[in-house]
């Protein structure tokens, strides 16, 4: 029976082309649509979940508020991992990563910058799970000086993998035995290395200086919430005498939670976001709604060209159940053959799917076993939902009806159909506006005023110690270049979202306050303000001719200002920090600075304090402007100089606009990927539109031709069959306004400086999907119009 089943859907399909066409190609892109979405946001998902002991193991972080001010880190301090294993019971192990371990590492003739290598402690391999080529977990990093190599860099130092075992390397001069080395970290973990270096013994520092990651591996995964619990308790112990009072909290996040929930200050490396697999899983539902809708409303309307078939085979003792089954294999027949279309398509297009979002996805991401089984799934689920309504509405006819071709009343099906095309371009028309408010976004904050002048300034990193002690030989050098306009120096590079921040009080007279600020520190020489152009508002700038300048001056900018209160704030102490034999370090304002940003527009400004460097280490980021006119020669006379100071490095440039642009990757990247499958969503509901209104057209052909031949024009025709349905994409706009508008809103939190929303942006998304929507439907209209009306008057 299933066999004449699929044979009757099979002739239906092909005698019914143009429709079975518009099914199959609208719901293989919706199922290729749905199929890539479901790949990233798989992968999403599995970041950190190839840990075997994944589900118990917690990073610590720490969160901490006064009236001055507050702060969400990511970082702890040293101490953490051993107090942690010392006073509770539930922690197996504790480890801890120092992200600071990258330098020079040399073999024999070979040299390579790898800033990508971290510190940690020796029991790294019971917390991580990573899969050894050579050496043994237990014993990898048991001793001082060694480190463990991933086989790419293994391979780079060494030529084979094998050879490494038992080398020794140099770390910047310092030798390292190499015992192990390890297959590469996967992608799909929320921090990444090349290699792995053992901490010094006993290491450990002061409470309060947060710089390293802690986490931690739990004997129960339910032993967070007593940890968590007593944070009050950690923190009188421990931290309440270099922190002062404030209120503490120590959270433990899942290790599988971290990159889609964690946004905390100094992340160990770029995380995602939750808010858009939220919002692709939505979409990626919605675009295969689309796409099955077209499929109920196509087969619904033309309900009429089978009544009588329906009634014939109820009189040859058809029941309501064979008629239903008979509807479902055509409906999973129509599925299957859409899904095999969807394969080819998913596979064509998921390379330039992959650039888009930047991810390495293959169709059987999840071995071939685990996809067969889930495209099968989905196919069978895809085709019995597609086919549920109309197989319950078009087995429902009564047979003496059917049998004369009387369908009833059709009012509550009309309105069904209706419903879901208004459905249809609801979702498009929110997906529409969603993408135009993403772009005013994003070309808002790439061309924002940050307070200085981000063109043509070039920052690179100075990797050798003895060259930060030659920075005015450097700069002498890169002058003598007329292309070179200004140079400075700073301890960071900015709009890279890593700022360092420290404590700032002051009191009567410059005595220390209850009360103090967290305030970011950037170290800059003289030169940093002129050459990115940031405006005084009051004082002046570092002077190398002010010998007081380097260790007892300070600028802040305008934020801090305001936010002190301040009417007059230059000449005033302040009490900037404590020295290591326990001095209060003072510092006098010389100077005020109009705010600029140091951080992506995501973050508001914060109160900042810029100080001269003390030391030649301090000295390490390079800030370069150049002109516009040749800047391939400028670079290359860069090079020259900065090799002559730094033989073995090579120097790498980053323009500062880019780095700034760098933080918006995230959103530009989903942007892409929803403008994308918003226009996938308007081509799928565009067939079901073109579906509709062809079927329409040939049901009343015959009243076309007489209309026609009583004096109506092809406008008058192309009115006629297309009115109702843009009745229809106006109803959505409606209603999808206000939806599209809350949903964008809640987007734009995630920016400290945002744009408004305009009324005008859905007014367009609206027009923009009538105009679509018009000119699918009158192609097919004009056709109509345009035939020849005595072909349609013949009698039959």
């Amino acid at each position: 029976m299933l066999k004449n089943y699929l044979k009757i859907a099979w002739r239906n399909l092909i005698k019914h082309k143009v429709f079975s066409f518009i099914n199959v190609c609208g719901l293989a892109i919706g199922v290729a649509a749905f199929w890539l979405i479901s790949l990233y946001v798989a992968d999403e998902w599995s970041y950190d979940r190839y840990n075997k002991n994944a589900d118990r193991v917690f990073r610590v972080v720490q969160h901490g508020s006064w009236n001055g001010g507050k702060f969400n880190l990511a970082v702890t301090s040293p101490p953490y991992a051993p107090a942690l294993k010392n006073d509770y019971a539930g922690v197996e192990d504790a480890v801890r990563v120092d992200a600071e371990g990258g330098g020079k590492i040399s073999y024999g003739n070979k040299q390579v910058n790898q800033g990508d290598m971290i510190f940690t402690d020796k029991g790294f391999f019971n917390v991580f799970s990573h899969r050894f080529l050579y050496g043994e977990a237990a014993t990898a990093l048991a001793k001082p000086n060694t480190i463990v190599l991933t086989k790419t860099l293994a391979i780079k130092l060494f030529g084979d993998a094998e050879n490494a075992l038992n080398q020794t390397v140099l770390i910047e001069n310092t030798p390292n035995m190499v015992t192990a080395v390890i297959d590469d970290v996967p992608v799909n973990s929320h921090f990444s290395f090349s290699a792995l270096r053992s901490l010094p013994a006993n290491y450990t520092g002061k409470w309060g200086n947060s710089s390293i990651y802690t986490y931690v591996l739990l004997k129960n995964h339910d032993d967070y919430k007593q940890i968590e619990a007593n944070s009050a308790a950690f923190f009188n112990k421990y931290l309440k005498g270099e922190q002062g009072p404030l209120k503490y909290q120590m959270e433990l996040q899942p290790l599988t939670s971290i990159h889609l929930k964690s946004n905390l200050d100094y992340e160990i490396g770029q995380n995602g976001n939750i808010t858009y697999v939220y919002v692709f899983s939505a979409v990626a539902l919605l675009i295969l709604a689309i796409a099955v809708i077209n499929y109920v409303n196509l087969t619904t309307a033309r309900s009429s060209v089978r009544v009588k078939e329906i009634g014939v085979r109820k009189v040859i003792g058809s029941s309501k159940k064979q008629l239903m089954l008979m509807f479902f294999a055509e409906s999973i027949l129509l599925t299957v053959i859409a899904t095999l279309l969807a394969g080819v398509i998913i596979q064509f297009a998921l390379p330039y799917f992959n650039q888009l979002s930047g991810k390495t996805l293959i169709l059987l991401q999840f071995g071939m076993a685990k996809t067969l089984i889930a495209f099968v799934v989905f196919t069978f689920v895809t085709g019995f939902l597609s086919g549920l309504y109309p197989a319950l509405f078009l087995s429902g006819f009564r047979t003496i009806s059917a049998m004369k071709g009387q369908m009833g009343s059709q009012a509550s099906t009309i309105l069904f159909r209706k419903s879901l095309v208004v459905f249809q371009f609801i979702i498009t028309i929110v997906m529409i506006a969603g993408s135009c408010i993403i772009y005013q976004q994003l070309h808002f904050v790439m061309n924002k005023d940050l307070g200085f002048n981000k063109a043509q300034v070039l920052t690179f990193h100075i990797h050798d110690k003895s060259a930060r002690t030659k920075i005015a030989a450097i700069k002498s050098q890169l002058m003598q270049n007329p292309a070179v306009e200004n140079v400075g120096i700073a301890g960071n590079p900015i709009g890279n979202n890593n700022i360092g921040s420290g404590d700032f009080n002051l009191g009567a007279d410059g005595k220390a306050n209850p009360e103090s600020k967290i305030v970011e520190n950037l170290v800059v020489d003289e030169d940093f303000i002129p050459t990115l152009q940031i405006k005084m508002a009051k004082g002046r700038n570092f002077s190398p001719t002010m010998g007081t300048d380097q260790k007892n001056a300070i600028i802040v900018n305008q934020t801090l200002v305001n936010e002190m209160g301040w009417k007059d704030a230059i000449g005033k102490t302040v009490r900037t920090g404590i020295d290591q034999d326990g001095h209060v370090i003072e510092k006098q304002i010389i100077g005020i600075v109009k705010d600029f940003n140091t951080y992506s527009l995501q973050h508001k400004i914060a109160p900042m304090v810029l100080t001269m460097p003390e030391n030649a280490n301090d000295e390490d980021n390079l800030y370069v402007r150049i002109s516009k006119n040749n800047i391939p020669a400028t670079l290359k006379y860069i090079s020259n100089v900065y090799g002559r100071f730094d033989i073995e490095s090579k120097v790498e440039f980053h323009f500062l606009d880019q780095n700034f642009a760098n933080q918006y990757q995230s959103e530009q990247k989903q942007g892409s990927i929803l403008f994308i499958f918003t226009i996938l969503a308007i081509c799928i509901a565009c067939l079901g539109l073109f579906g509709l209104v062809t079927f329409t057209a040939e049901q009343r052909v015959k009243e076309i031709g007489i209309r026609k031949v009583l004096g109506a024009s092809i406008g008058n025709i192309v009115t006629l069959l297309s009115q109702d349905l843009m009745k229809l994409v106006l109803v959505a706009t409606l209603i999808a306004s206000p939806l599209a508008w809350y949903g964008m809103s809640r987007w734009l939190q995630s920016f400290a400086y945002r744009i408004n929303i305009n009324w005008w942006v859905f007014a367009v998304a609206g027009l923009v999907a009538i105009i679509i929507a018009f000119v699918t439907v009158s192609v097919q209209s004009v056709k109509a119009a345009t035939a020849n009306p005595a072909k349609s008057l013949k009698s039959e």
